[in-house]
């Protein structure tokens, strides 16, 4: 293992491989400082490892695997009837995170993190989640026999409620937002012995996002792409993902380029870094979530300003997309590559139609979108907008129906 310490973002005070949650100097949160990260990283080696996320070890602050479940390794699946759809003449690939065992990218930073935990002797977990990352962290638990606490928004999905405690985990619904519950789950982690996966044990769990990018230039015979949408909640993934192109550039893994440009997305309802982009500011204004893009519902978010620094710095943009937007985005989606997203990734779709349309995109370009959670754990959103054809059992029935809509 090549993780040596933890370095806070905001001062760069360093501290011990520890569970900790903030800079005490500062308050600023933490990342996992590397001794040896720009070593050289053979492709053989990678390609000779399992079919998970583990085969980036090198990249990773976790000394063993364990045994948890196999996570990483989705599909990165081409998608030229969407580029069609969209006026677009580039290569336009989507990275499909719902091929994952909670079917979302969250399994991935679970995974880091739960190994890290039973590292350091934690014998639970928890979270605070918007959805996503209630399903991952308890059927982890299940599959290491860790009891597990659940903590979410109580108007989260019902869907991802029902999946998290389907797993024997405690699930707790907390009247408030989903910074409500970040705040409660950050007093608790003072006050309980468990290993909260994106508060304590934050630090770790970020790393597990880079994966996405490891395997993505893999994918791609171990090229970048030109150009990446991916969506911002606490703005973590984002980050990660830009980070882990240059990590694994700088290890001569990946084959040397400029960084992609960074575009981010967020839901109208809930788009504190996408305002701050749009004004040029350099913090980002907290502000109360609306909207039925719930799993990136964070008002105040934790790396809002290092996402606007990677967009900034890679030449991208931050938007935000509307409710309306998103379902169409959903359906485009599904209707010209047969992937099914949740309400984050309609957002992702609905800014690359935005980029599309104003003509940022190049005819020979790579471009990556990345759909981060199945749309069956946000069935509602799209339900409105879907309708059956009620026929009786008659074949003369169906062909008046095909008529007509000729």
């Amino acid at each position: 293992m090549k993780a040596s310490s933890l370095v806070c973002k905001g001062c760069s005070a360093r501290y011990p491989l520890e569970a900790l949650f903030a800079c005490a100097a500062c308050f600023g949160p933490l990342e996992v400082a590397y001794d040896g990260i720009d070593d050289p990283v053979g492709r053989d080696a990678v390609a000779a490892g399992p079919p998970t996320l583990w085969r980036y070890r090198d990249f990773l602050p976790v000394d063993s695997p364990g045994d948890g479940l196999p996570v990483g390794m989705s599909p990165l699946v081409p998608a030229p009837r969407l580029a069609e759809a969209l006026g677009l003449g580039c290569d336009l690939y989507v990275k499909t995170e719902t091929s994952n065992p909670t079917h979302s990218f969250k399994d991935r930073v679970v995974a880091i993190a739960a190994a890290k935990a039973r590292e350091l002797g934690f014998e639970a977990l928890a979270c605070a989640s918007t959805g996503n990352l209630a399903g991952a962290t308890a059927a982890a638990g299940a599959a290491l026999g860790l009891p597990t606490y659940i903590f979410v928004p109580s108007d989260l999905e019902r869907e991802k409620i029902v999946a998290a405690a389907a797993y024997g985990s405690t699930v707790f619904a907390v009247d408030g937002s989903y910074d409500d519950v970040n705040r409660l789950c950050s007093e608790l982690a003072y006050e309980r012995p468990w290993a909260f996966v994106n508060v304590n044990m934050r630090a770790y769990y970020a790393e597990g996002s880079k994966t996405i990018a490891l395997e993505t230039a893999e994918q791609l015979d171990w090229r970048a792409p030109d150009r990446v949408v991916a969506p911002i909640a606490s703005g973590s993934l984002y980050c990660k993902i830009l980070q882990g192109f240059r990590q694994g550039r700088a290890a001569a893994l990946i084959q040397p380029g400029a960084d992609p440009v960074m575009h981010g997305a967020q839901g109208a309802g809930c788009a504190p870094v996408a305002t701050a982009f749009a004004e040029g500011a350099g913090d980002v204004q907290p502000v109360r979530p609306t909207g039925i893009a719930k799993s990136l519902a964070i008002g105040n978010p934790a790396d809002g300003v290092f996402a606007l620094d990677a967009a900034r710095a890679t030449g991208g943009t931050i938007e935000s997309a509307a409710d309306d937007e998103i379902v169409d985005g959903i359906r485009l989606l599904a209707s010209t590559t047969g992937i099914f997203t949740e309400t984050a990734g309609g957002v992702t779709v609905s800014v690359l139609r935005r980029l599309a349309e104003r003509g940022d995109i190049g005819d020979h370009e790579t471009v990556v979108a990345y759909v981060t959670g199945d749309g069956l754990k946000t069935i509602d959103a799209v339900s409105g907008s879907l309708s059956t054809v009620a026929v009786p059992a008659d074949v003369d029935a169906v062909d008046q129906v095909l008529a007509a809509a000729v």
